[in-house]
């Protein structure tokens, strides 16, 4: 595939396959049409409409939410065609830095069409000729996208931690970069996209 095909693709979803997913009156995630029979047996924890999928208004707090979430996901883990949890937990909130209505097993995120959060760092090197981008080539036991070329360092954005804490975890555990190192990393930009995987939608900004 070229390198505009990757990018068309990661453009590409059908708004009409999906469901609201609204939490405390915010607009939070989308869930595909034809996963909502999934959630049929949770009818005490959710509220299922032609439109919008809700929390049954008992569960008003983060750790009811949460809670909830977690036995629909181990629920869909073990039963359905769906992926194993991460014991990852990613913030759902509506927009980058708001509070967390509720914490969502990582991989449940497009199940349930959160915005997931991403740090991606690119690794320079300088040599006689001048600058080298370095190329790393993910290793042939990660669940996602084995062996393929990659970022130096990338990882999602775990709740509980600042961007500088996971920086600093995410070098350490992908490329044993030590945190002095890391931390010489600089922002440059923000990269946003919506496209479609197998268990549903990925608006995610890295």
């Amino acid at each position: 595939m070229s390198l505009l095909s990757h990018i068309e693709r990661c453009n590409r979803h059908d708004p009409s396959r999906f469901v609201r997913w609204e939490v405390g009156g915010a607009t939070v995630g989308w869930i595909r049409r034809d996963h909502l029979p999934w959630l049929d047996g949770f009818s005490s924890l959710l509220r299922l409409d032609a439109d919008c999928v809700r929390f049954q208004p008992f569960l008003n707090s983060v750790a009811a939410r949460t809670a909830a979430l977690a036995e629909i996901c181990e629920h869909l883990a073990d039963n359905g065609p769906f992926p194993p949890l991460r014991n990852e937990a990613f913030a759902v909130i509506s927009r980058w830095g708001e509070k967390p209505l509720c914490l969502l097993d990582r991989a449940y995120a497009s199940f349930f069409g959160i915005r997931a959060f991403g740090l991606h760092v690119n690794g320079v090197v300088s040599r006689p000729d001048g600058l080298h981008l370095w190329i790393a080539r993910r290793a042939a036991d990660r669940p996602v996208e084995p062996g393929k070329l990659d970022n130096m360092i990338a990882g999602g954005q775990p709740a509980g931690l600042s961007l500088a804490e996971n920086l600093c975890k995410e070098a350490a555990e992908e490329a044993g970069i030590a945190a002095d190192l890391a931390q010489t990393a600089r922002p440059v930009s923000i990269i946003r996209y919506c496209m479609e995987d197998e268990w549903g939608l990925k608006p995610d900004t890295l």
